[in-house]
């Protein structure tokens, strides 16, 4: 009873809510999603840029620098689904709302700390290795905030506007990239020497006002309402959730994982691999190429709503077929753009990149994921499937994209283009074999 669990009300008047708490829970999750969003990206924009200098020795070669710290950067991948069984248990057993405190205070304590590291020049080797640390910590963290910020904003509505409500806190994530990519690059302005030895570390320590207005926030909204009625008809379990969820919906998390896979591709390779290639073209300087990517996200932010919007309207499963149909059809026009050699041209290709391509698959993400599980058992499924999509499409964006444009046959941007094609393909796929959640339709 997916669908008929996600919109039940059992008659139980004390958990509706009103429309007062839902605008607190949308607002709450999607403040609280910036900031979580902010502080994981954050470390992406500085991964290409930064960390190869400062945290590996000085004779080591540049590229192998990049590749190291794509590789910490894949660690804070690699722990989210661990991240998100974790706080999923525990959010499907207790609540959402607690859970939600505890990593968005994960998220800032971990932002702190890397704005405050010692450099290799300091202390050596011990240096890259709390990278790694501080980076695990992270991925936990969000492994547990994507799926419980989605769930909060979306049970707090009725049924008919679920897609949009939920992905007013999946907007967090580019809003969260604005804020990263705006403040990194107001400080990428600096002479080198001034950027490289403090200019990085300003956007990560102001992340701690950023988590003091989002906990705020945080506390001030109600329990989800979904939650209470199902934990008062005795529908919460004192199992373990991930082994109900891998009994119970094995098609709809596997659909649910390829389904994600390709769009967070897409979202992961302009914010990380695309920005340094970029600049090392000489067209643009560093930080322009930050900016073109800023701009790009703010108008992700109303983007992913619209899409999500359509689907609330005519269904999830034809906006996100559509929405491969398109990806498809422009991966390689945006590579084009990138490689055009133009100032102009390569702006609108981060503008085709993420707002179009990205976004017509992602919008409705949120509410096709939340659809396929029961309440008791939500938290843990939505969080294992996005986050393992999340592992291997944006987890392996720039260590593919870094191998893909080096192999020997020369084919550059045009490999990874082929790539991302093959993850839509599946993500199709699995959204074609999905039946439609929408209207109080079966879901699995």
């Amino acid at each position: 009873m997916t669908e008929e669990a996600l919109t039940s009300r059992d008659g139980a008047a004390a958990y509706e809510t009103t429309r007062k708490e839902s605008r607190r829970a949308l607002i709450s999750s999607f403040l609280g999603s910036t900031v979580e969003y902010y502080d994981f990206l954050l470390y992406g924009a500085a991964a290409g840029l930064v960390f190869p200098v400062l945290f590996f020795p000085d004779t080591m070669d540049p590229a192998l620098g990049a590749a190291l710290s794509f590789v910490i950067l894949l660690a804070g991948y690699v722990s989210r689904p661990i991240g998100g069984v974790l706080f999923g248990h525990f959010g499907d057993r207790i609540g959402r709302k607690s859970m939600l405190f505890i990593t968005l205070m994960m998220m800032g304590t971990v932002s702190v700390c890397i704005g405050l590291m010692p450099t290799f020049d300091a202390i050596g080797v011990v240096a890259p290795l709390i990278l790694v640390v501080l980076r695990i910590v992270q991925g936990l963290a969000v492994g547990g905030e994507w799926a419980g910020a989605t769930l909060m904003a979306a049970e707090h509505v009725k049924e008919g506007s679920r897609g949009l409500a939920a992905s007013i806190a999946v907007t967090g994530g580019p809003t969260g990239a604005v804020l990263a990519t705006l403040v990194l690059g107001l400080f990428a302005g600096l002479p080198d020497e001034q950027f490289l030895s403090w200019g990085w570390r300003v956007p990560f320590l102001l992340s701690a006002v950023l988590v003091i207005i989002g906990l705020y926030l945080r506390y001030r909204v109600t329990e989800s309402p979904d939650f209470l009625r199902a934990r008062a008809a005795g529908e919460v379990h004192t199992g373990v959730p991930i082994l109900r969820v891998l009994k119970k919906y094995p098609l709809s998390a596997l659909f649910g994982i390829l389904a994600a896979a390709g769009p967070l591709f897409m979202q992961a390779l302009l914010a990380i691999w695309v920005v340094p290639y970029i600049a090392a073209q000489g067209v643009v300087p560093r930080q322009d190429a930050l900016y073109m990517l800023t701009f790009s996200s703010f108008v992700h932010i109303f983007a992913i709503p619209f899409f999500a919007w359509l689907s609330d309207r005519f269904g999830r499963r034809p906006v996100m077929l559509t929405g491969a149909v398109i990806s498809i059809a422009l991966v390689f026009p945006m590579f084009a753009l990138l490689n055009s050699g133009s100032y102009w041209l390569i702006a609108l290709a981060f503008l085709v990149g993420n707002p179009i391509i990205q976004a017509s698959m992602y919008g409705p993400i949120g509410a096709f994921l939340a659809e396929k599980f029961e309440t008791q058992d939500r938290y843990t499924g939505v969080s294992l499937t996005f986050q393992l999509g999340s592992l291997l499409g944006a987890g392996t964006a720039p260590l593919m994209a870094t191998w893909l444009f080096g192999l020997p046959n020369g084919g550059g941007t045009n490999n990874i283009a082929w790539y991302f094609i093959a993850l839509i393909v599946l993500a199709g796929i699995a959204v074609l074999l999905s039946k439609e959640t929408i209207r109080g339709k079966a879901a699995r």
